[in-house]
């Protein structure tokens, strides 16, 4: 983990509360040999996806045999743009969505590296397909940054020219009546919650009250299920926009949630603790044979597949 400490103290003292056999602790890593022995059962990754060192510790750990939740090799490998299409294709609405060639590249890349690309963007054509107002944003990261709402061809053009090397998607936004955020563990494991994206961070969770019709929270329920299991996803958060009683999926690829009891709320927070330590209880449990899914396993010779 970084530096947050409610949720991973709290999980640490679940598990090794419930004398299931299991021990939990955290981890202490330095250097690490390629032909190292990864001492642990499962690994519960909250942050790799800023301290890049933890990736190839990961992978490697996942070798050996070790449960990693979320798995390393999906979460380095997956985007927004990449997901959006995945959700198509297996029946989950999503808004209409496009990727664009990034404004600026490196000193390295010259007009003849880019010979493949059209130039200029047809802006009429993109601001057709996505319909204005839309949302313009990286196809890869999270935590709302570089987000941007445009509401004009000219508001687009301009938040574009302003987005650097980054890699950026343009979405059709979805004026909503109602939004929800589902906190998902285990894959099938999905709590929908009242949440706001549009107030303060640390208030997203608080005081919003709203009624889901029992029907549209099965939906939104499934539809979430359908998400994990196609991206592998063992902890997430998928948020949906409800325009006309159809949930899109907006943000759905957030492999390290914030779960910190002062965003949760006491609310939330249990649940999302004891879900956990339900799950890593059972990945420990698991019999060697099953602990790991890597295609190559059967190349190792032991059994893993």
């Amino acid at each position: 983990m970084g530096r947050e400490r409610s949720f991973p103290d709290a999980l640490i003292q679940e598990i090794n509360n419930r004398d299931a056999g299991v021990e939990a602790e955290y981890i202490k890593v330095g250097e690490v040999a390629s032909n190292a022995t990864c001492p642990y059962k499962v690994i519960v990754d909250r942050i790799s996806h800023e301290v890049v060192f933890y990736q190839p510790y990961l992978k490697a750990a996942a070798l050996g045999g070790t449960i990693i939740i979320n798995n390393p090799f999906w979460r380095i490998a997956d985007d927004k743009f990449f997901g959006t299409a995945l959700l198509e294709q297996i029946g989950v609405a999503v808004p209409r969505t496009l990727i664009l060639p990034s404004k600026d590249y490196p000193d390295s890349i010259i007009s003849e590296s880019l010979s493949n690309l059209e130039w200029p963007l047809d802006w009429d054509r993109i601001a057709a397909y996505t319909g204005l107002p839309a949302i313009l944003k990286p196809h890869w990261g999270g935590g709302w940054k570089d987000v941007h709402r445009v509401d004009t061809l000219d508001e687009l053009l301009a938040a574009y020219n302003g987005t650097g090397q980054l890699c950026m998607m343009v979405q059709e936004f979805i004026d909503w009546q109602q939004y929800v955020r589902c906190i998902c563990i285990g894959k099938t494991s999905v709590l929908i919650t009242n949440w706001d994206p549009r107030r303060p961070h640390f208030e997203r969770y608080r005081n919003v009250d709203q009624h889901i019709e029992p029907e549209l929270a099965e939906r939104i329920r499934s539809d979430a299920i359908k998400i994990n299991k196609a991206l592998g996803y063992d902890m997430n958060t998928v948020e949906f926009a409800i325009r006309d009683g159809v949930p899109y999926a907006i943000d759905f690829t957030n492999s390290a949630p914030d779960f910190d009891i002062s965003s949760l709320t006491e609310t939330y927070f249990p649940w999302v603790v004891y879900a956990m330590a339900d799950l890593v209880i059972a990945r420990a449990h698991q019999a060697a044979g099953e602990r790991s899914h890597l295609h190559w396993g059967h190349f190792l010779g032991t059994g893993r597949e």
